[in-house]
């Protein structure tokens, strides 16, 4: 699976200080706008998109309206400046965009940004997984997806808001003052330099964009516990708004949490930087950016800035044969190795606990000729032997429920038996293999590393690929 579309795309904890105390009923509506509405980050990397509303006409907004919105804009920015602190180095423009507007932009910025590669990379990608179905058609998806939900967005390329023109203007002071503290950040700390992000980390882009939404979703949230009224004018807004998401609720699970994250695991590190050194320590991580989703997930791990072990996977195209192309490199991380797990084992704790020891991955994605014809190879690095081997045994877990068919050729394991002192220990070597309806898959463990093989064509050399992996 590739983080990085999830990621483009892709639950505060309560609030707590000395003079406030975030209710627990505006955290569920603050939820409820994440979970409803998550998709300008697919078009500009800082750009939470704002809960839908009833459609209006495409006609050009009011003169009353435009100046409706830039005077708003001008007193939540003073507000979220002071809220968040950082000083306003130059006034915002704002304005009004239609929905025939808003579609268009989407659409302009989706082909701008993503190569159909790209697209076809990981709709093959989560097919292989089996994190949707054989029928999933991604790109059109995507499409829908983002014409259900957005209604507003920041643009950091024109250092522009726009707020879509069907949008009741005081019930979206809270969700303006989120977009607003994105200008604020780019101001400061300049969110164009995510826009070309490098390729092959994902992980690490998707944790960066973890900041960048954690920290605006904390700041909206600060402003409405300061502004009750507003806070209530805004759930009104949500009730009556008859919010389109029948695309979102049929989005595969992977995508749906993947959307999420940002906001809602980026907030609660958010807080968590917040409490220990106040909004200078939020602001300091945009020079120290956390460098994986399992420093997100695992704040403490960012603390002490535990750096990703890098992995290297060779190119196995030459013991393919004729016609395989390699369409994708990159980095899974905890989380995505975590959606892969419980997509089948539907158990959070369990696989949370599995991917808990998660010390740096590689994955490629490779392309046969024949139709739907893929193999996925995964080089997953751990902690410790004892953190492998739970992954390791975790995985084979999930592998049986991924392919209900499959007939396993050979088990070499010593069970569920974990030595008391795993540090002291011999690298364990271990072994599964499966022949299954769309390939073989092999999955082994050699020391504090696991690496997985699915979709091996029945004419390649199983044992060949995999020596050539492990080099």
């Amino acid at each position: 699976m590739n983080p990085k579309l999830l990621r483009g795309l892709k639950r505060l904890a309560d609030y707590k200080s000395e003079s406030r105390r975030l209710s627990k009923q505006i955290a569920r509506i603050v939820t409820l706008l994440v979970g409803c509405s998550l998709i300008c980050a697919a078009v500009f990397v800082a750009t939470p998109p704002v809960a839908s509303m009833p459609q209006a006409s495409g006609s050009a907004p009011s003169v009353p309206r435009h100046a409706a919105i830039v005077a708003t804009t001008v007193a939540i920015l003073k507000e979220t400046s002071e809220i968040r602190e950082l000083a306003i180095l130059r006034p915002v423009k704002s304005g009004a965009q239609s929905r025939s507007e808003i579609e268009r932009m989407i659409v302009r910025n989706l082909d701008e940004q993503t190569t159909p590669v790209e697209m076809h990379a990981t709709e093959l990608a989560l097919k292989k997984l089996g994190l949707a179905p054989p029928e999933f058609e991604y790109r059109s998806f995507v499409v829908k997806l983002l014409t259900e939900q957005v209604a507003g967005y920041y643009d950091p390329k024109a250092q522009r808001f726009y707020l879509a023109d069907w949008i009741d203007l005081e019930g979206q002071k809270p969700v303006m003052a989120h977009e607003l503290t994105h200008a604020l950040q780019d101001q400061h700390f300049n969110l164009s330099r995510f826009e070309k992000w490098p390729k092959g980390d994902s992980d690490a882009e998707l944790a960066a964009h973890a900041l960048i939404e954690g920290d605006a979703t904390l700041a909206m949230t600060l402003y409405m516990a300061k502004n009750p009224l507003v806070a209530l004018a805004f759930i009104r807004s949500l009730g009556s708004s008859n919010m389109a998401t029948e695309q979102f609720s049929q989005a595969p699970r992977a995508i749906r949490e993947s959307l999420v994250f940002p906001y809602e695991q980026g907030s609660e590190w958010a807080t968590r930087v917040y409490k220990q050194g106040g909004w200078a320590a939020v602001s300091q991580a945009f020079a120290k950016l956390p460098q994986s989703s399992e420093q997100i997930l695992h704040p403490e791990k960012y603390f002490a800035y535990e750096v990703p072990v890098k992995v290297a996977l060779p190119d196995v195209r030459p013991l393919l044969g004729v016609g395989w192309k390699r369409l994708d490199y990159d980095v899974n991380g905890e989380w995505s190795l975590y959606l892969i797990l419980d997509q089948f084992l539907n158990a959070s704790a369990e696989s949370r606990r599995a991917v808990a020891g998660w010390a740096g991955d590689r994955y490629a994605l490779y392309e046969g000729s024949k139709p739907g014809e893929a193999l996925i190879v995964q080089l997953t690095a751990w902690d410790t032997q004892s953190d492998a081997r739970e992954f390791f045994d975790a995985y084979a877990k999930r592998t049986w429920r991924r392919y209900p068919k499959a007939e396993a050729t050979e088990i070499t394991s010593t069970g569920d038996k974990k030595p008391a002192n795993a540090a002291a220990q011999s690298p364990v070597r271990e072994r599964h293999e499966w022949q299954t309806t769309e390939g073989r898959v092999v999955l082994e463990l050699q020391g504090s590393r696991v690496l997985i093989m699915e979709g091996i064509p029945e004419n390649v050399d199983a044992k060949a690929l995999v020596k050539a992996s492990w080099q």
